[in-house]
Order: C-alpha cells, then sequence, then structure tokens
C-alpha cells in the first residue's frame, strides 16, 4: 500500500489513523507512523508515537483533536522526542515502559490494561529491538489492532539488541489471534500480523545458519564486522552499520547458547 502526502491524516479502520512524518530514511522507511487512535463516539484521542521535536509535524498532532494521552512504543528519538512538546502543548499526560520518558502519567508494564478515547489497550512488553519496547494491542467491531513500533516493521526486518529476547517477543506475537491488524512505526500496515511474526522468526533462524557458517569459514573469533561482510555481501553498504548491530546481538546469542 503507498503511503499519502507527509501530514495527511489517513484512516486504517474505523479507530486507527496514521499521519506519516517526514523523516524518511534507510532505517526509518518512508518515515515514522504517528498512530491516532479513538473509538466512535470519544470525545478524545491516544497519541502514539509522536515521532521527532518536528514542530511541522507535531502541529498536525495536535491538530487532530484533543488528546488524552500519549504512548510510546520504545526510547528512540524518531518515536519519542517530540512527546514533551506535544505534552505540554496538549496538557496530555506521556506513558512508556521507561519511566524517565514519562510526562505526568506512570509507566506502563506486561499485561497492564490503558482506557483511553473509549479504548482499552493491552500492554505487552516486547523486547528486542530495545530493552523497553512494547506492542500494543486492543479490540474493535471483532478486530485486533496491534501497534508493533519497531518490534515488527511495514516491511523489512528490524535492528535487534538481544536476539534471546527478540525472539520471546516474536513467540508472543505468533499467537495473536488470525488476522490481527498490524499497525507498525514505519511502513505500510499488515493485514495479518501473526503470520508476519512467523515469516520474522523463519528469517531469523535462517539469518543465524548464515552467521554460524560465516564463522565456520571465519573462525570462532570473527568480529561484528567480519560476519557482516560475508553474510551481508549483497546488500548496500549504507545499511550495514545497523546489519552490525544485529549481528552482534546474533553473536552473543549464539555464544551464549555454546
Amino acid at each position: 500500500m503507498n503511503h499519502p502526502a507527509y501530514g495527511v491524516l489517513r484512516p486504517v479502520s474505523p479507530v486507527a489513523s496514521v499521519l506519516l512524518e517526514n523523516n524518511p530514511s534507510a532505517m526509518t522507511l518512508e518515515g515514522t507512523n504517528t498512530w491516532v487512535l479513538r473509538a466512535p463516539g470519544a470525545a478524545g484521542c491516544v497519541v502514539v508515537d509522536p515521532g521527532y521535536e518536528d514542530l511541522e509535524h507535531l502541529e498536525r498532532v495536535a491538530g487532530v483533536g484533543p488528546i488524552e494521552l500519549i504512548l510510546l512504543t520504545h526510547h528512540h528519538p524518531d518515536h519519542s522526542e517530540g512527546a514533551p512538546w506535544l505534552a505540554e502543548r496538549m496538557g496530555a499526560p506521556v506513558r512508556a515502559f521507561d519511566e524517565q520518558l514519562c510526562r505526568g502519567g506512570e509507566p506502563i508494564g506486561h499485561g497492564q490494561a490503558v482506557s483511553a478515547a473509549g479504548l482499552e489497550i493491552e500492554v505487552l512488553h516486547t523486547p528486542g529491538h530495545t530493552t523497553d519496547s512494547v506492542t500494543l494491542r486492543f479490540d474493535h467491531a471483532g478486530r485486533t489492532h496491534v501497534l508493533t513500533g519497531d518490534t515488527v516493521l511495514g516491511r523489512g526486518t528490524t535492528v535487534l539488541s538481544d536476539l534471546g529476547d527478540y525472539l520471546r517477543s516474536l513467540q508472543l506475537l505468533c499467537a495473536l489471534p488470525g488476522a490481527a491488524l498490524g499497525l507498525p512505526g514505519h511502513g505500510p500496515e499488515l493485514t495479518d500480523l501473526a503470520a508476519t511474526a512467523r515469516e520474522y522468526a523463519e528469517h531469523r533462524e535462517q539469518r543465524l545458519d548464515q552467521v554460524r557458517a560465516a564463522l565456520r569459514q571465519l573462525g570462532a573469533d570473527a568480529t561484528a564486522r567480519q560476519v557482516v561482510e560475508v553474510v551481508y555481501a549483497e546488500v548496500d553498504r549504507s545499511l550495514w552499520r545497523p546489519a552490525e548491530a544485529s549481528v552482534v546481538a546474533q553473536l552473543e546469542y549464539l555464544r551464549s547458547q555454546g
């Protein structure tokens, strides 16, 4: 699905709309998806991941109407940096897994239910991309909606900090109901999040096999950079640096497994 022009509020379902921030890059794809959630008839809304402190984008976010709550999926600045500005402008609390990101609200934790804008939003702690990554789930009119931040992207794969945590998080997402609507932090929405999570898990197993093969070729003490040069030889070199972070996580995982 093609993205619209930046700053245009695009409905994805009767309760979820997206504002695309104008910050495209190799890491952010078309840009950061700022999600606006509101049950039919609710006066206020929930904003998820306001993005950078980009005043043009934040002014558009502020224009969606009364904001009851700002939620953050994780601490990376392309998701969280603009939250304090928006909170002050709209008089809305900010809540996140990391208490240092919170403003006027308590941290959110795994299994917690957050009630706002006529919705009951369940928090799932899904570390792996970062230690503080969360996924936000709610149901409306028989359809499960899941905001994944950077844990699952609309296309491509995410950078990892801890592979063991990430594989466990994928297992959690694989267990979601069939045809759950995935609302990612970057890229287009996903029509069946559980199926995508299974594809991610399979991809990670394939990458692990490639890393194992590279270690057999290079030696057990090979550096992450050396492994990247073998495993990602056909990938654009502009992506080697983020790939190296994921390879570090893969090497740590393999070495912890003996």
